[in-house]
């Protein structure tokens, strides 16, 4: 089971994949969707990956949540995966093309050492349509 759902970047749309959606309060660690709401975005230095990327912060019970390329649950663990279309199953496909824009548009909005960028979960579900954005 997946979390499919659509997101704008500054008027770039691509497609996600993440963990699926637990009921409120339930979390499983690298298992769970992170929670409907407006959180801060950085770019940081991932050790996981060895490179820059897209990093969410201030999300309760959750840490280290990145953006990152990937096609299936298997990629994520808790983090958000995008791609520029979906599969046909519960996957993502040409997800390093859509990860370049994505993190191209977050890193244009964080150009100077003041601003602030923020990505809104909209109403996280199971099978969604439903969108998250970059906010500046």
């Amino acid at each position: 089971m997946s979390f499919l759902a659509d997101a704008e970047f500054s008027a770039y749309v691509c497609q996600t994949l993440e963990d699926p959606v637990r009921l409120s309060g339930v979390k499983i660690a690298h298992e769970t969707a992170i929670p409907s709401g407006t959180y801060p975005v950085t770019i940081t230095m991932s050790k996981k990956f060895g490179k820059l990327l897209p990093l969410i912060s201030n999300v309760p019970n959750f840490s280290g949540i990145r953006i990152h390329a990937g096609n299936t649950t298997a990629d994520t663990s808790g983090c958000i995966l995008v791609a520029t279309s979906r599969g046909k199953h519960d996957d993502i496909v040409d997800s390093r093309t859509a990860m370049k824009e994505v993190q191209k548009r977050i890193a244009a909005a964080l150009t100077n050492p003041n601003d602030v960028c923020t990505i809104e979960i909209l109403t996280p579900r199971v099978t969604t349509t439903e969108t998250f954005k970059i906010a500046t």
